[in-house]
Parts: structure tokens; sequence; C-alpha cells
């Protein structure tokens, strides 16, 4: 079988998780990685037998031998790149946020019109088997009509120290479940009324954050988002969702607590979901999701779990409960 030629552009540590991921799926070549950093640059490409390195991706784009791209860069910088992989005529996987701004997405739709490419946004809790289950729950009839739905989806504050220089708790993380509820309720948005503050003023964004949408028809979504934890929780990631129905309910805990891990001085909930390695192998959602969009290249269709429209309207989403948070006032749509 031919292999999807592809490349990773960002090097960071999710950059090197893509990496490690793509490198083990049987359909996939990974020819090229790329990043501005030429010691890490170095250090990866022969950790893991890459041949060809880049420290400039127009350089990588000019590569005619790349099919695919993995954009895993800080999100001001995914615009620029989705475009110019777009009109460099390569399928394109783009982590999540789509980009910094509604703006910005609006131009990656336009561009993508011009395309017969594969392109996907990451946003991986479509993959989670329980979170996806939902969403079969809901088309199958068995919740009834959706009437509110809750989510939260918290991280201790040493996690988040560097990443509040560079986007705020809600887009960060409350993209996630937003994103969800949009694919629930397969409603539009109606109005959000949302408040955040920030426990460390030395840091550019808000680390806790709460945001109530009202969609169209009629029910309600509340996200929860606090990168302030205390440095000592036992587990990665604090997310629960409630989804409530007429006719049904369903509760999800998204923290590990499933497995425990007890050792002399600690109780621990290690992730074992999204990317953990077993076996000296990466597995998990994050697995899948490479895996799904491999396929839809192979098999020369456009994804379906996730569209861009759907991902712009995410992004869009958040930026209004910012604004509302900012104006302290509803926004309405």
């Amino acid at each position: 079988m031919e292999k999807v030629k592809c490349a990773v552009i960002g090097l960071g540590w999710f950059g090197e998780y893509h990496l490690d991921t793509l490198k083990q799926l049987p359909a996939v070549d990974v020819a090229a990685i790329c990043t501005r950093t030429k010691s890490r640059l170095e250090d990866l490409a022969q950790k893991y037998e890459v041949q060809k390195t880049y420290s400039d991706y127009h350089d990588l784009l000019e590569d005619q031998d790349i099919e695919m791209v993995s954009i895993t860069t800080h999100v001001k910088d995914h615009f620029q790149i989705a475009i110019d992989c777009i009109k460099a005529d390569k399928h394109v996987f783009l982590e999540k946020p789509m980009a910094d701004t509604t703006e910005e997405c609006d131009q990656i739709l336009q561009a993508l019109k011009k395309s017969n490419k594969a392109f996907m946004v990451g946003h991986i809790c479509r993959f989670d088997t329980q979170y996806a289950m939902v969403k079969e729950e809901i088309e199958k009839g068995n919740m009834g009509k959706l009437v509110s739905m809750y989510a939260k989806r918290n991280l201790a504050g040493f996690i988040t120290e560097t990443h509040l220089d560079k986007l705020s708790a809600m887009f960060g993380d409350g993209i996630h479940d937003l994103d969800l509820m949009l694919w629930y309720s397969d409603s539009k948005l109606k109005s959000v009324f949302a408040q955040t503050t920030n426990t460390r003023p030395h840091l550019k964004y808000d680390d806790i954050a709460w945001a109530m949408f009202r969609f169209q028809d009629g029910s309600f979504g509340v996200i929860q988002n606090n990168w302030s934890l205390p440095d000592n929780v036992p587990y990665a990631i604090a997310a629960e969702m409630e989804v409530l129905g007429t006719e049904g309910m369903v509760n999800i805990d998204n923290s590990g607590k499933n497995f425990t891990v007890v050792s002399k001085d600690r109780i621990a909930y290690p992730e074992s979901k999204y990317w953990p390695v077993v076996h000296d192998s990466r597995r998990g959602f994050l697995k899948e999701e490479f895996d799904y969009f491999i396929k839809c290249i192979i098999q020369g269709e456009k994804p379906k779990v996730i569209t861009p429209q759907e991902s712009r309207d995410a992004v869009h989403a958040i930026r209004m409960a910012e604004k509302s948070a900012a104006e302290n006032k509803v926004i309405y749509f």
C-alpha cells in the first residue's frame, strides 16, 4: 500500500505527540518536520528517524513529495500557515482552535472553496468514545428534546502558567465543550453571558471563566474553565459533562477516576485515554483522530465528523463569550 507522505509543522510538546502518533500509523510516512528551533529540529529528526528537516515552512511546502501537513503551532500562527498549506495543495490537519479570530476562520473557509483536499481541525473530543456516544444517543431520540448542557474542564495552575500568556482558559479549553454542545444541539446560538477573572495578574489572560449560552432551540449550555486548581490535584484534567433532555440524561466524568494509581507519596489519576504510551506505542483518541483523517485522504473524502464551518463557529462563539465578559453584558449573535 502506498503511504501518505506527511509533515509536521510546529514541534512543541503536542507537536511531538503528533509526530509520534503519525509515525505509528501503517498508512503514513512522516517525510519531514519543521520548527524554527534548530536544536529541537535536529533532536526530533534523530529520535524519530525523519530524513527531511525545515526551519522555514515555506521551504517545506515547495516539497512536492509532501501530501499532508499537520499544523501544531501557536494559534496566532494558524491562519497564515493554514492558508499557505491550502494554496500549496496539501491535505491539512490543523490543531484547534481553527484560528485566532472569526475573520481569520472565514478567510480559511474561503480558501477551502478552491481546494479539493481534505481539511480538518483537531477537535479531539469528537473522537472520545464517551462524548461521541452521547451524540449517538441524541440522534437515536433517546434523550428527547435537549434542555440543558453543563461542562467543566479544569487544570492545575502549574500546567497553565505558560499557556496563559498565549490564550485564555476559555479559548484554550472551553472551546472543546462548546464545540460538543453545538454538535449535540445542532442549533445556532442566540446569546451568551460570561464572566471571567484572573488569579494571577502577572499573566496576560484570565484563568477562570464561566459562560452561559442560549441556543435558538431554547436549550442552555454552561461551560466552566478553571485553570488555577491547586498544584497537588491528583488528575491531569478535571473534565465533566451533563446533558439533560426531556426524556433522558447523560453524565460523563472524564477526570480519569476509573484509573487510580496509589504510590508512597501520592494518589494520581494518570491520563490514559487521549494519548497514552503503552508497550512503547502511542495509543488513544489522538491516534484514532489521525487514523480517521488519513482514511479520508486515502478514500478521497472530506472529513464529516467535524467540518471547517463547525470549527469556525466554535471560535466565533468563544470570542463572543470573551466579549461578553469584557463588556459585562449579554451578547446576542
